[in-house]
């Protein structure tokens, strides 16, 4: 049996050697940072420690980091926090943790490629004056399609308005300067790179008023209270340090990317790889096998040692119809047929060789059994 093959980085990727060797050394030690004494004094430096990585790892100032629980809280501070008062306004295929972060949130549309359309921003931000927050995500978990985050900005500042941007999935996978783009709230998680589950950040810009959540002890300068996760605080500094060290061999993951949809399309002619022609992520493809459910494929790639998933995989182990692909236009059969291969810091040449492998045995496996169900006689009563 040949050994099992990870392809699922954009739901989580394995924890670094090295991370595992600093939380390790974190939680040997004791102290609260928020005490005075040496122990506590020890523990802050490595939290502030941790905070620079973190900030430099995307362009920001270490005061302007946030610890939180994850991506997902991040997200849901800095849209109900910093917009608080303000009309929200969402892309289309954002994470559900930004979708449904508050209620009557107004969608802005994408084209097929994934990409937000700037004239319907333009027209909602011109129709109605009110302050307002727009969420927009710089590259998205399921197909990869990046974002013109420059001229979303540009537009919404135009006209007063703020901007969230979501860049859990982008972090560790694209040069990242938030300054430049000059992004209000940034959202980040440890994990998509590498580090340990359970702790984000958010990226807070200096002329931001925030309005925090969790009240009590005022740790994170008051922003979000409770004791701080020291060895995955940790464990996420590294990690932040790794994936700025490791960008280009990030990048180089796009050129093993772009051979296997290659191989895809030469044996399975009617494959669909979505977002064409959009910018995207070096290391995600997102692709389509018309007439077999996504569930289907998934099951069967796993039977075969590879894993992969059916659009975002954090909707408590269910496969469900994807609302992104949906929103670039493609048909229920598109979506509903579509899987994720993600790749990450420990594929390899021969794990794509695998998995193309057990696709060719899927496909012709599925497909000699539909047609074989067309051609044998249903037998007479």
């Amino acid at each position: 049996m040949t050994r099992p093959v990870y392809l699922d980085y954009n739901a989580t990727a394995p924890l670094k050697p090295a991370v595992i060797d600093a939380m390790t050394a974190a939680l040997s030690e004791c102290g609260n940072a928020s005490s005075v004494h040496r122990f506590g004094r020890l523990v802050r430096r490595a939290i502030e420690a941790a905070r620079d990585e973190v900030a430099a790892l995307v362009g920001a100032e270490a005061r302007q980091v946030i610890f939180t629980s994850g991506g997902t809280e991040a997200n849901n501070l800095a849209i109900r926090a910093a917009g608080a008062g303000r009309r929200i306004l969402v892309s289309a295929v954002e994470h559900d943790s930004v979708l449904r972060a508050v209620p009557g949130a107004e969608i802005i549309p994408v084209d097929a490629r994934g990409e937000v359309d700037l004239a319907v921003l333009q027209a909602k931000l011109e129709d109605d004056r009110r302050p307002a927050l727009v969420c927009v995500m710089l590259a998205n978990n399921e197909t990869g399609a990046t974002q013109p985050l420059a001229l979303v900005t540009h537009l919404a500042h135009a006209h007063g308005a703020l901007v969230h941007c979501d860049a859990v999935q982008a972090a560790g996978k694209m040069a990242i300067d938030a300054t430049r783009l000059e992004i209000d709230t940034l959202a980040l998680s440890a994990h998509k790179l590498g580090g340990p589950q359970g702790i984000g950040a958010l990226i807070v810009r200096d002329h931001i008023e925030l309005h925090p959540m969790l009240l009590g002890g005022g740790q994170e300068r008051g922003w979000r209270a409770g004791t701080e996760n020291v060895p995955a605080i940790r464990g996420f500094g590294v990690a932040a340090r790794l994936a700025r060290e490791e960008l280009p061999a990030m990048q180089a993951l796009g050129a093993l990317r772009d051979v296997m949809e290659q191989r895809l399309r030469r044996l399975t002619p009617d494959v669909v790889v979505l977002a064409p022609g959009a910018g995207r992520l070096p290391n995600t493809s997102c692709v389509a096998l018309p007439g077999v459910l996504a569930e289907t494929q998934v099951m069967a790639l796993d039977l075969a040692g590879i894993a992969v998933s059916a659009g975002a995989a954090c909707s408590s182990g269910k496969v469900r119809s994807s609302h992104v692909l949906r929103a670039m236009g493609n048909s229920p059969d598109i979506a509903g047929s579509a899987i994720r291969i993600s790749l990450g810091w420990r594929t390899a040449p021969e794990d794509i060789e695998h998995f193309v492998d057990a696709w060719t045995t899927m496909v012709a496996r599925i497909r000699g059994n539909q047609h074989a169900a067309r051609v044998i006689p249903v037998p007479a009563a």
